[in-house]
């Protein structure tokens, strides 16, 4: 009696388990993302919506994500509070827009004169990339995935055209991140505006050039309205945005939705990249006849030579100052080095190559 007692005890213990087990796998979550962009935002906003769909798709419907634009959260530069302090459960931004709070979260979207899109991916999932990220965000209750990228972007527009650095004295202009602390030294005032308010910023002279995309978003917010002076890029290389989780959340959910997790925001991240090439490809092909007034500029060589020599100042006197700012750019030095080795032999010299003969 005394062993069919403990068996059936534990049998009830393995059955107890399993029910819950099953219970937990049919349990349904709803989580709720705060984006920095507004409602029905090109590109960015299209990323989002397609990761909410492809967990709902993936977790048989076990899994939904609700999407709440700037409109409705009123805080468009607030998703790390908001999140951190578990009012969302999940956020889509940049993570240069955190610099304020914690300096070391700006190298994680793209860095002046750094690595291109494909070097940074490579970066983030095979160079020790997404374990340095972690360490950054751990102590604030946080996960962060990369969240999509856009390419190269675009070096701003300008009312005036800059031949010199002298034309960049006292210059107020919207750029954020790293790029803003090294046009700072050049003698820009560099400031942070939320996307929502650019135009009407750059429209009343609040700034006198601002620092956007690209063609396929720049277009529609209607700079070229305003300004004639389009510069190519140097400053963003290759602008990640970010999924940022609250880390309770995460680790409540079980183990396959977590899975669904990390494979949605990862194919929502590489569509958001080849979104972000189709729609500037389709912009660029037009300005020429659409905005006649806009012109196509290069800083001259000068300027980015000094840009480049504060970036280097700049970067040595971060990692002076914090241990984990030092480990995150050597990390992202080594890499680059040994990553572009082979984009110069590979991807530049197609390039070369194909300028030559066409």
């Amino acid at each position: 009696m005394k062993i069919r007692s403990v068996l059936s005890a534990a049998v009830l213990a393995v059955a107890t388990t399993l029910a819950a087990g099953q219970a937990l796998a049919q349990e349904k979550f709803t989580l709720r993302m705060a984006e920095t962009w507004g409602p029905n935002f090109p590109i960015f906003g299209d990323t989002t919506k397609r990761f909410a769909e492809n967990v709902e798709k993936m977790s048989n419907g076990r899994l939904q994500v609700r999407i709440d634009s700037a409109n409705k959260h009123k805080a468009p530069l607030g998703v790390f509070d908001m999140v951190k302090a578990g009012q969302y459960d999940l956020g889509h931004s940049a993570s240069y827009y955190w610099k304020g709070k914690v300096p070391e979260t700006l190298y994680f979207t793209s860095m002046p004169f750094g690595m291109n899109a494909m070097e940074q991916y490579a970066w983030f999932y095979h160079g020790g990339g997404m374990e340095l990220m972690q360490e950054v965000y751990e102590p604030h209750n946080m996960l962060s995935f990369p969240g999509g990228n856009t390419g190269v972007q675009m070096g701003g527009w300008f009312r005036k055209e800059i031949k010199s650095l002298d034309d960049l004295k006292g210059l107020k202009m919207r750029i954020p991140g790293f790029a803003g602390e090294v046009f700072a030294e050049v003698g820009v005032n560099p400031t942070n505006i939320a996307p929502g308010e650019l135009y009407t910023a750059l429209e009343r002279n609040t700034i006198d050039a601002v620092e956007w995309v690209g063609p396929a978003l720049d277009l529609r917010l209607g700079f070229q309205q305003i300004a004639d002076y389009y510069y190519t890029g140097w400053h963003e290389p290759a602008t990640e945005l970010q999924f940022l989780v609250n880390k309770k959340v995460w680790e409540k959910l079980p183990q396959d939705l977590q899975e669904i997790m990390r494979i949605a925001m990862r194919t929502a991240s590489y569509d958001m990249l080849v979104h972000s090439q189709h729609e500037n490809a389709k912009a660029w092909a037009n300005i020429k006849e659409e905005y006649p007034n806009v012109q196509i500029k290069q800083f001259p060589q000068d300027i980015f030579q000094a840009m480049y020599d504060a970036n280097k100042k700049l970067l040595k006197e971060a990692a002076a100052g914090s241990e984990i700012a030092a480990k995150i750019i050597e990390s992202q030095q080594n890499y680059l080095e040994q990553s572009r080795a082979y984009t110069d032999i590979s991807e530049r010299a197609y390039l070369n190559t194909m300028a030559e003969v066409e």
